[in-house]
């Protein structure tokens, strides 16, 4: 078995140590010696980014944020599926990432960091909510609403944060987000909050998730 190579590492604010690893010609980025992502299970991230591209459909100029590059799988997939004219905010915690996506992880994501539609903004994506209204927000934050990396992430899909992502939504806009499993918790938060339409989009059959029990929220902005 061929051993894993560590190529880079970084820190989270809150000191959790961020490791990017290369292992038999994939990619594996750990926080504190835990997998978090693998490029070899991308099925879920990249569902993430079709299901940006439907959100987005017929919409002239459609305005999308994407909180958390990861390892580039959801960007890609989503500029594949969306209209020359929209613009796409990616909002990533970490610069140490954005780099690790432009040097080693390049063959992965291919030109979607240089795409005239992107534009990357480093820092916490609660952070830029309020900048815009959006068509679409597709959160891949941590390890979603079960904080992994920084407990200070939980904020975003608390009582609070879900009413600020509600505000940040156009009428007619959808909210995105990326869970480890069902959280029936947060699924009555969005309700709360206004969302329509709250359903939990489940892995098709056969899919290698990073965890086979993800889960994508969708959500609904009607007015």
């Amino acid at each position: 078995m061929k051993p894993q190579v560590q190529l880079a590492e970084a820190r989270a604010p809150d000191g959790a140590r961020l490791t990017l690893h290369a292992h038999d010609g994939h990619f594996v980025v750990r926080v504190d010696g835990q997998a978090l992502m693998h490029s070899a299970l991308a099925e879920s991230e990249e569902r993430l980014g079709e299901l940006v591209a439907v959100a987005a459909e017929g919409k002239k100029g459609a305005r999308v944020l994407v909180g958390g590059l990861g390892l580039g799988f959801t960007l890609r997939k989503a500029l594949a599926g969306l209209r020359r004219d929209a613009k796409v905010e990616v909002s990533e915690l970490l610069p140490e990432v954005v780099e690790w996506n432009r040097t080693f992880l390049r063959d992965l994501n291919g030109s979607s960091l240089t795409d005239a539609r992107v534009t990357v903004r480093i820092g916490d994506v609660g952070a830029v909510l309020g900048r815009a209204k959006w068509d679409v927000i597709a959160l891949d934050v941590d390890n979603g609403p079960a904080a992994m990396v920084s407990g200070g992430n939980s904020s975003l899909y608390d009582r609070r944060g879900v009413e600020r992502l509600f505000a940040a939504l156009r009428p007619g806009g959808r909210l995105l987000v990326w869970s480890a499993g069902p959280d029936r918790g947060f699924e009555r938060r969005l309700a709360s909050a206004g969302f329509t339409g709250v359903r939990a989009d489940a892995p098709r059959a056969g899919v290698r998730a990073r965890s086979r029990g993800y889960v994508i929220f969708v959500a609904e902005r009607v007015a």
